[in-house]
Parts: structure tokens; C-alpha cells; sequence
């Protein structure tokens, strides 16, 4: 007699659901003036891409989110003279990389989790 296992649903899911969502939660936060709360998907989405993430892509997009975002918030955090959100404090420059990071985030997980 031979027990074969059925594959479960989520077998072919190799990008968990929390890091899709955080890769798109990043983008929307920065740019709807909620720029320090995007710290948490953007720790979700690095955390879930080192950790649970077999794609070299999804890794480095979301490396390339977490600095992109991890600067304008230290240069905040640091000055003297600085406003009192971050998102009334971060260069309009900053917000598009970080946009553009999220970008390139969401298209490797989308890619990922297609093949």
C-alpha cells in the first residue's frame, strides 16, 4: 500500500501573501503622507523576503525598499531643525526612489509568485 500526500494549495506560492501586500502598502503610505508608518511594511516585506523568500529579485528590491526608505527617515531623525512628520520632512526625490524601489519590489514578487 502506498501513501502518496496531496500537495497543499499553497504549494506553488514561494512569496508569502504578507510580503506582496507590504510591497504594496510601502508606496501608498509614503506618497498618502503617512511616511513613518511605511516603516512597518517595509520591515514586513524585508523580513518576509530574507525569510520566507527563495527569490534573489524579491531579496534586493526589498533591500533596495528598506534603504531607500531607512535614509530619509535616519537624516529626519538626526537633524536638529526638522519638521515635525517625517512626511512633511522627506525630499519629494526620497519619495519617488522609494516609490520606484516599491515598484521594482512589486513587479519580482509578482514575478515570483507567477512562476
Amino acid at each position: 500500500m502506498t501513501i502518496t500526500s496531496q500537495p497543499s494549495v499553497h504549494a506553488g506560492r514561494r512569496i508569502p501573501l504578507p510580503v506582496a501586500v507590504a510591497s504594496w502598502t510601502v508606496p501608498v503610505m509614503v506618497l498618502g503622507q503617512f511616511a513613518l508608518l511605511a516603516g512597518i511594511p517595509a520591515v514586513v516585506a524585508l523580513v518576509g523576503a530574507f525569510r520566507y523568500a527563495g527569490d534573489r529579485a524579491v531579496r534586493w528590491a526589498a533591500v533596495l525598499v528598506a534603504v531607500a526608505y531607512a535614509v530619509p527617515l535616519v537624516v529626519w531623525l538626526v537633524r536638529p531643525d526638522g519638521a515635525q512628520s517625517l512626511s512633511k520632512d522627506i525630499h519629494p526625490g526620497f519619495v519617488g526612489l522609494i516609490v520606484a524601489a516599491s515598484v521594482a519590489l512589486i513587479v519580482s514578487v509578482h514575478r515570483a509568485r507567477r512562476s
